[in-house]
């Protein structure tokens, strides 16, 4: 697998060629790569499903470990335990087929599962913390296989402990969830709780339309999924804002400490960056679906990708003195 480059290997199919890819398919030889690896002191870059990516272009000094162990299975009534590698749509298919609720809103999130608890995914009022109870790592540090409790891992609104610092590699996960027929309250459909089958249609049906469910053919789907996180800010600054835009439906969440978490979406399209930014032949653009999503238009290169993050970035601290954080990991810049 010499000659595959991260435009390969990544959802927004940018980035360069690392010196080499090495495919794992089981949970062993994910954790004797990397140790291996780690003991020759060659840099390495382990990859899931390549959604939360930004890699630079041109030839990159690392190997590309792919986490490729599938599988799912029932450790008792309420808990599963599954691979890193399995594609993460998969995981929520079998808890819905299994009548277990608790997932059904992260339906359509691509991306292995092995990713979900680095960045405690979420969506819709759901996160992985809300089930997580505990992760397989291999600790680079020590070398050790080891169970960790998902209170280890620091989790909080699209971070944990793992996320940026390399200092383990998930090898498989295990969630509790609940014996149901009905899903948990659904932010999207106003708080409503539905047929397990039916929210999961439901929440994919609304990821399609914002081009949030991967597909080939369009590439307003060619991208990192959500590019920035929801900014938490001040009350009085979300205040602030609401009365300079103007609109009394600002979307605005209470959150810690007297905080509020705003919409990255709603501030980007007020601060002048409407959905197909820049415009019908810009390499990179945002989503003509969803302002939140940096997209590939089929041509771009990982520059184009960070020049339109910045650029947006730039507009809105300087319309609304908020500064976006981008959720994907940025490698090689």
């Amino acid at each position: 697998m010499q000659d595959l480059s991260f435009a390969h290997l990544t959802t927004l199919r940018v980035g360069g060629t690392p010196v080499e890819v090495t495919a794992c398919t089981s949970a062993a030889e994910i954790a004797e790569t990397v140790a291996r690896l780690d003991a020759d002191g060659r840099p390495l870059l382990v990859v899931g499903g390549g959604s939360n990516l930004v890699v630079a272009d041109g030839p990159l000094d690392l190997t590309a470990v792919l986490v490729r162990n599938e599988g799912i299975s029932l450790v008792d009534a309420t808990t599963i335990s599954i691979q890193a590698g399995t594609p993460w749509d998969d995981v929520v298919a079998f808890a819905v087929d299994h009548g277990l609720g608790g997932i059904e809103a992260l339906s359509g999130i691509p991306g292995s599962a092995g990713a979900t608890p680095v960045q405690n995914v979420g969506a819709y009022g759901s996160e992985i913390s809300d089930v997580l109870t505990r992760v397989r790592l291999h600790n680079r540090e020590t070398g050790r296989d080891e169970w960790v409790d998902a209170s280890a891992l620091d989790l909080a609104y699209r971070y944990s402990n793992l996320k940026f610092t390399n200092r383990a590699v998930v090898l498989e996960i295990e969630l509790k969830l609940n014996p149901t027929d009905r899903s948990i309250p659904l932010r999207h459909l106003g708080g409503r709780e539905v047929p397990l089958a039916e929210a999961r249609q439901s929440v994919l049906q609304t990821r399609r339309s914002k081009g949030m469910v991967l597909d080939a053919a369009d590439h307003d789907t060619w991208s990192a999924g959500s590019f920035f996180t929801n900014p938490v800010v001040p009350a009085a600054l979300a205040e602030e804002i609401e009365r300079s835009v103007g609109e009394a439906a600002m979307p605005r969440y209470a959150a810690a400490d007297g905080t509020e978490k705003l919409s990255a979406a709603w501030l980007i399209e007020r601060a002048g960056f409407p959905r197909g930014y820049p415009g019908e032949g810009a390499p990179a653009r945002l989503s003509t679906k969803h302002t939140l999503a940096l997209t590939n238009r089929g041509g771009a290169a990982a520059d184009d990708i960070v020049a339109l993050a910045r650029d947006v970035q730039a507009g809105v601290k300087d319309r609304f003195g908020v500064e976006l954080h981008p959720e994907p990991v940025w490698i090689g810049f």
